[in-house]
């Protein structure tokens, strides 16, 4: 099982647009893939859902992630890195099921000109750590502000060759 995570609590936000594209052109092509916005996480699961303790809330984000076999996060940039919420999710996701000895991919976006590669470089590392084997192609997608057409579809040719290759190699990763 695939699941997309738009890698960020930002309500309407370009990531989870992107991540919406993503499930799309996956569809289309044949794969179904599940959605995980972390916007849907329990505003409380800080306090819940931390060193050992599950809330009824969370435990079905946490059969998710148990069932899923390969992940394909979608990543904005935050002050030079990945948001902190997406640490904090990963943190409370069990050890070793959520992870371990799975699969990712990487795309990293920004309103500015680098597309995140910064903070996917952080996130790698944590996916390393975690024993997530990370696909070699990783992208950056910069000024996401243009690159999303009013529909939420990527309409610039290079963007929609890197990102089509992207799928296809995750499909078969």
């Amino acid at each position: 099982m695939i699941t997309i995570v738009s890698g960020t609590n930002r309500p309407n936000s370009f990531t989870h647009k992107l991540a919406l594209y993503y499930q799309k052109r996956m569809a289309e092509k044949g794969v179904q893939a599940n959605l995980l916005a972390l916007t849907d996480l329990p505003a409380t699961f800080i306090s819940t859902d931390l060193y050992g303790k599950r809330s009824q809330e969370f435990a079905g984000i946490q059969q998710l992630i148990t069932d899923t076999d390969k992940f394909l996060f979608v990543i904005p940039e935050y002050n030079g890195s990945f948001p902190g919420v997406l640490k904090v999710f990963m943190d409370a996701c069990d050890f070793q099921a959520s992870f371990y000895e799975k699969k990712a991919a990487l795309v990293g976006l920004a309103s500015g000109k680098y597309g995140n590669i910064r903070g996917i470089d952080h996130f790698t590392g944590i996916c390393n750590y975690m024993h997530l084997h990370v696909m070699p192609l990783k992208l950056h997608i910069p000024a996401i502000k243009t690159e999303l057409n009013a529909e939420g579809n990527l309409h610039l040719p290079d963007t929609l060759k890197f990102t089509d290759e992207q799928i296809d190699k995750f499909i078969k990763f």
